[in-house]
């Protein structure tokens, strides 16, 4: 009996010396995982379905869209990630006048008060109201000077025609945007009916009614 006691005994001590055993290398590595983390890296704010609204006398005038938001901080500036796309809709009269979609978004501020919002990645932009559309990589809004603009390659089509260059300025609606540096354009011009007839199928209500939009919907710096 006082055998069977040892033996098992034995065996008991062994499987609590194997699982201190375990134990104690688990938290070695982990300790060594926490060494090696980099704090600063991690998000200290995440959030899904990010719906944002901004309105004015009661009436929506901007609404934010995006799946996920990650915020980060650093010693001299704070940022926002959207890493599964961004969409932001601008309202005029409550009409949907203009929406500017891309993959990823981030909107940057710094210590000193200076901030800078960036879309990236197939960026889409669309006057529904005038019918016209950017595409373009990256693209930066000045929401204190009301402003888009980018250096890069633009293509901008309208009823009125096609323009395509390098750089692009225009308010923060889109509704006068000009092409830097132009090449390879085009833009239609007469008072033939069939041309320029563009329908804003997204604010129709009741039948479809045509509109012409006006003359100078494309324009090219430092050119008539």
């Amino acid at each position: 009996m006082l055998r069977g006691l040892n033996k098992y005994g034995f065996r008991a001590k062994g499987v609590l010396l194997l699982f201190a055993l375990i134990l104690f290398f688990n938290c070695t590595r982990k300790a060594e995982i926490a060494e090696n983390l980099d704090i600063s890296s991690l998000p200290r704010q995440v959030g899904d379905t990010i719906f944002a609204t901004q309105s004015d006398n009661g009436s929506v005038v901007m609404r934010m869209e995006a799946p996920r938001m990650e915020k980060y901080e650093e010693e001299s500036l704070s940022y926002e990630l959207f890493p599964a796309g961004f969409d932001v809709f601008s309202y005029n009269d409550g009409l949907l006048e203009t929406q500017i979609h891309a993959k990823q978004a981030k909107h940057t501020t710094w210590k000193n008060g200076k901030e800078q919002w960036a879309v990236y990645g197939d960026v889409e932009i669309n006057n529904f109201i005038k019918g016209e559309k950017m595409l373009t990589d990256t693209l930066y809004w000045d929401r204190f000077e009301h402003k888009i603009y980018t250096d890069c390659f633009v293509k901008m089509s309208a009823p009125r025609g096609y323009l395509q260059g390098y750089g692009m300025e225009s308010d923060e609606m889109a509704r006068n945007a000009i092409i830097l540096r132009p090449f390879d354009s085009f833009t239609r011009v007469g008072s033939d009916s069939l041309i320029g007839i563009y329908v804003d199928t997204v604010n129709i209500i009741g039948p479809p009614k045509p509109k012409t939009p006006a003359a100078t919907d494309l324009k090219i710096k430092d050119k008539e």
